[in-house]
């Protein structure tokens, strides 16, 4: 008796009416044989690699299967060798093995061969010119004694009732798997009427209460305990009712009947035929979504929620919709908090050099912020989004406002600024040194003019009285990071004069 390194079945199950059952007499009383090992490669029109091949085995004598056929999917007739490797080292050596195939020889593509694999690792590759790559290896090892038996599960699929039944037929699938020796054989039975072998999915059709029993055999003799899946197939119904569906909303409510804070929403639906497969949602007019359990709906305003539910059969009910109004808590008499910062490159003089960009934040702890407007200048209020930019040279003041979902809107505040045009004269004493020098520390960094007539110490700006230290760093921060989104700088050079600055004691 030979033994395998692991090896796993599991058994493909397909749709097969089971219309008799082998009498238990008619099985062998003898005990499991054990079957050759086969060993298969086969090969189709790539000649890059093998289309399949093992990558384990059990040593002794072995029979060594190669097929490069139509069969296979060879259909160009291009001829493939399988060749064992006896001369690299690391390999066994033990085994010379050169077999020439393709679709129209006297073979038709199928040789065999017997050989004994020893304990330890073979290489195998095709000696055709051209089909170098095509190339792999496989370990023998010997698994030892093997006491213990396979491990076989069972599971029952097909489409059921409300109440589990399965609806005209119930298909069974078994699984095996043996990590001594492999498993050699998977038998079951239906209620009780004998082992058979299984080499496939079991469709049980009969009508009322069933038992498959299942077991697994492995090479060394081994034979698992009895599994069993029971179940009931019950006739098909003819089903052309859609299920029955419904929506409910929970939540706390005001003297109007609006939801405070929150609606809670819950979809019901029942079948009494073939049963109800799924449930689906959309708020408005958004997409449909699985429903899986009850959702909130916590944006105040009107919402319409549509519903439907699908039963086994395919029947899809009728659109449902259940309508309401969430409303912000009471108690939120207080605006949001609103702050805008202006960013970009500036000269000596404060002013932004081409643009300045604008950035308005709002927040609000209750109701949350319902909108943030701006107006730039004498304009009219505009929909904050995102950051803009301001271009136009000359003075600017940004007026900006935010509402929160309760309707309190905060007070107008503003930012003013300056934008100059690039030029020559924008840095009219400019600081034209060859790096850039903060303090008595040369970064060696570049001192390049930014196109605008202000070289880089010219916005770094390090003259500038400034209120502590901390607001000097973070100054050149700003400034070095814009040289960096227009590619005067580098992130790696923006680093370097940041470090300068915060080693340096500007501002203290």
């Amino acid at each position: 008796m030979f033994r395998r390194s692991t090896a796993a079945v599991t058994a493909a199950l397909m749709w097969a009416s089971l219309t008799a059952v082998i009498p238990a007499a008619a099985l062998p009383a003898a005990p499991v044989q054990l079957q050759e090992q086969v060993l298969t490669w086969t090969a189709d029109n790539d000649i890059t690699r093998y289309k399949s091949a093992p990558t384990t085995a059990a040593p002794g004598p072995t029979k060594i299967v190669f097929e490069n056929s139509e069969a296979t999917g060879n259909t160009t007739g291009m001829p493939h060798t399988l060749t064992f490797d006896t001369s690299t080292s690391g390999y066994n050596s033990d085994v010379d093995l050169n077999i020439l195939a393709n679709p129209f020889d006297d073979r038709n593509g199928r040789h065999e061969a017997t050989v004994t694999l020893t304990p330890g690792k073979y290489r195998y590759l095709c000696t055709i010119p051209g089909h170098g790559s095509m190339v792999g290896e496989f370990t023998v090892t010997d698994a030892g004694e093997d006491t213990t038996a396979p491990t076989v599960t069972g599971g029952v699929t097909g489409s059921r009732d409300a109440d589990g039944n399965y609806l005209g037929s119930a298909t069974v699938t078994v699984t095996a798997s043996d990590v001594g020796s492999g498993v050699e054989l998977v038998e079951y039975e239906v209620d009780d009427t004998g082992f058979t072998p299984y080499t496939q999915p079991v469709r049980v059709t009969a009508i009322g209460d069933h038992s498959v029993q299942y077991r697994a055999t492995d090479r060394a003799g081994n034979t698992s305990e009895v599994g069993s899946v029971s179940f009931r197939v019950v006739e098909p119904q003819s089903d052309s009712t859609p299920p029955a569906v419904s929506a409910d909303v929970a939540g706390t409510k005001d003297t109007e009947g609006n939801y405070v804070g929150k609606a809670t929403v819950t979809i019901n639906a029942t079948d009494s035929d073939s049963g109800v497969r799924s449930r689906e949602y959309r708020l408005h007019s958004g997409p449909w979504t699985a429903y899986t359990a009850t959702f909130d709906v916590t944006a105040p305003g009107s919402h319409m929620v549509h519903y439907r539910a699908t039963d086994n059969a395919g029947n899809v009910s009728p659109e449902g919709v259940v309508a309401f109004t969430v409303v912000a808590p009471p108690g939120d008499t207080t605006a949001p908090s609103t702050s805008a910062a202006v960013s970009g490159a500036t000269n000596p003089h404060g002013d932004y050099v081409d643009h300045a960009t604008v950035t308005i934040t709002a927040t609000d702890a209750q109701s949350g912020v319902d909108r943030v407007e701006y107006a730039v200048d004498g304009g009219g209020w505009t929909a904050y989004s995102s950051a803009f930019v301001v271009g136009a040279a000359g003075p600017h003041t940004v007026r900006y406002r935010a509402t929160d979902k309760a309707g309190n809107t905060a007070a107008e505040k503003s930012v003013s600024f300056t934008v100059v045009e690039q030029g020559a004269d924008a840095c009219p004493d400019s600081d034209t040194r060859e790096t850039v020098v903060i303090g008595h520390d040369d970064t060696r960094v570049p001192n390049t003019d930014t196109g605008n007539g202000c070289t880089v110490s010219d916005l770094i700006d390090q003259h500038r009285g400034y209120s502590d230290h901390g607001t000097f760093v973070r100054h050149v921060e700003r400034v070095t990071a814009e040289l960096v989104t227009r590619g005067v700088l580098t992130a790696r050079e923006q680093s370097t004069i940041v470090r300068a600055a915060s080693r340096s004691d500007i501002g203290e």
